[in-house]
């Protein structure tokens, strides 16, 4: 009884311990970044399933802003709780003054529900509960400072590298689009079905949930990059961060971190900062965000 109590404290203190993961990809065509950059930084958060009273949480995420990421990814499942909108954009505060994209998951459209861990662990589907949250309010508010939805959207934009102090003037052309979440069979592929304008230096591949269905056609329209959440990472895993499930339709070894999909396309899948407020546990998986340095891909001569 002692063994299994400091056990389930021992899980419940872990999920106040955020990390910051750090990984490099090779995708940029060689001369793509101004001189003075080693990489374009992308910020990837997801799963923040924030409740008002997380405070620690609220000023981990907003410290981030240290970084000085180029671009912010927000993929889904902000809300914890019905009153948890303003705990959200508090948290988020300083990085919506930077570029932004987002896709949401279920838990931005409906409340959490009672759930039993053990059907977590068989990968039991349950269906979302009938408590709609106020995601139309937090994605106006997005929306108002900047970051745009890419939920069945193709977007163009530029990262402009001289506008943030940079000696040289340069754009960076990025193509994305994104899914409504496919765990609960809100994607539409056919809206957004087609490749990246040829044109972009990155292209960005936006869903919540990692199912391969949706990602096999990403990587067929010749998206470089897919950006989801919705595993946190396993949450309750073996030592050595061995993932048991996956809760969607990936295999387990691409639970968490970065992964080639296939030839053509790379895929991150983030821890999160968060976890169901009826499931306060982690085991060997802490929370986290994740800064992807996209760098340039080896030129023939290097």
């Amino acid at each position: 009884m002692a063994a299994a109590t400091s056990v389930l404290l021992a899980s419940n203190r872990e999920i106040r311990q955020f990390e910051l993961h750090e990984v490099t990809v090779p995708l940029l065509a060689p001369g793509t970044l101004p001189r003075d950059w080693a990489s374009l930084r992308i910020l990837h958060l997801s799963d923040l399933h924030m409740l008002d009273s997380q405070h620690a949480k609220q000023d981990w995420v907003a410290a981030l802003d240290a970084l000085e990421p180029d671009l912010v990814v927000n993929t889904g499942d902000n809300l914890g709780e019905i009153q948890a909108v303003p705990a959200v954009l508090r948290a988020l505060d300083p990085l919506l003054n930077r570029p932004g994209l987002f896709v949401f998951g279920s838990n931005d459209y409906w409340a959490p529900r009672p759930a039993n861990p053990v059907n977590y662990l068989i990968g039991k589907k349950r269906e979302h509960s009938d408590v709609e949250l106020p995601w139309r309010g937090m994605r106006a508010a997005f929306i108002e400072r900047g970051w745009q939805d890419a939920t069945h959207q193709r977007l163009e934009f530029s990262i402009d590298t001289h506008a943030v102090g940079l000696d040289q003037p340069s754009r960076i052309k990025l193509a994305a689009a994104g899914v409504d979440d496919p765990h609960c069979d809100q994607d539409d592929y056919d809206r957004i079905a087609g490749h990246p304008n040829p044109e972009a230096d990155l292209a960005l591949a936006l869903s919540h949930a990692p199912e391969p269905r949706v990602l096999d056609r990403f990587a067929f329209d010749g998206y470089q990059l897919a950006l989801c959440g919705h595993t946190h990472g396993g949450q309750l895993c073996l030592p050595g961060h061995r993932s048991i499930v996956t809760n969607c339709g990936i295999d387990r070894a691409r639970a968490w971190g970065l992964s080639r999909w296939t030839e053509r396309m790379w895929l991150h899948v983030t821890n999160g900062l968060g976890n169901s407020k009826y499931v306060p546990f982690r085991t060997f998986c802490r929370p986290s965000a994740t800064l992807i340095h996209v760098t340039e891909r080896p030129g023939p001569h290097s």
